[in-house]
């Protein structure tokens, strides 16, 4: 179990508030919105009302003993940065931001935020990829070159095993068939009609998969 502390309770924060909270873990939330935390007091171990710019209320509280912090504040951006840093400086060893824009997300870096994460962008980029190729259940942008998708096997690939697709600079790391999920399949692991796969790769690569549907 691990200490967490997730400041900022929009529908991001409070999401992963709740998850985190749902698999075990000690979390605290902090919000300045009285509303917000009598809503979500329920559902995690501690909720406390603050503004995230009140540097000595953070201190006192004890920041510095969390395993992790998630900076979930989005739309202000001076609250944003100072979570950031006063989590950093107060030694937490993991510090997770939330960003709104790629500027946001390199001053949150350059401060020292260990992992940035781009909440709206990401979900575009899902609904932008279930509109246009209906068979391409997910995918995870993994680097600005690589992805992760999850692909109802194409047609050319039923009956084939892994070392007979020969699929160039792309790995399959799941297949699953009914409710039976293979992990890191073997390159004898053969694909069956109507499996689902999960795939990574580059983003070119990808891309040809789903011009194929």
């Amino acid at each position: 179990m691990k200490q967490i502390i997730v400041v900022g309770c929009g529908r991001f924060g409070s999401s992963v508030a709740k998850t985190l909270s749902k698999l075990g873990h000690d979390v605290m939330v902090v919000d300045q919105n009285p509303d917000i935390i009598k809503d979500i007091s329920e559902y995690v171990a501690h909720a406390v009302q603050m503004d995230a710019l009140d540097e000595p209320s953070f201190r006192t509280m004890g920041i510095r003993n969390f395993d992790v912090a998630v900076i979930a504040i989005g739309s202000d951006l001076e609250a944003s940065i100072m979570a950031t840093l006063i989590a950093k400086e107060a030694g937490v060893p993991t510090v997770i931001a939330k960003a709104m824009s790629e500027i946001h997300g390199k001053l949150l870096m350059k401060i020292g935020a260990d992992k940035v994460i781009y909440p709206e962008r990401d979900m575009g980029m899902r609904v932008a990829f279930g509109l246009v190729t209906p068979n391409i259940l997910d995918v995870i942008e993994f680097s600005q070159d690589y992805s992760i998708i999850e692909t109802v096997a194409l047609e050319e690939w039923e009956q084939k095993s892994l070392k007979e697709l020969n699929l160039s600079d792309m790995t399959i790391i799941a297949i699953k068939t009914g409710e039976r999920i293979n992990i890191v399949p073997s390159s004898d692991a053969v694909i069956k009609k109507d499996d689902i796969v999960v795939i990574l790769g580059s983003n070119d690569n990808l891309k040809k998969i789903s011009e194929k549907r």
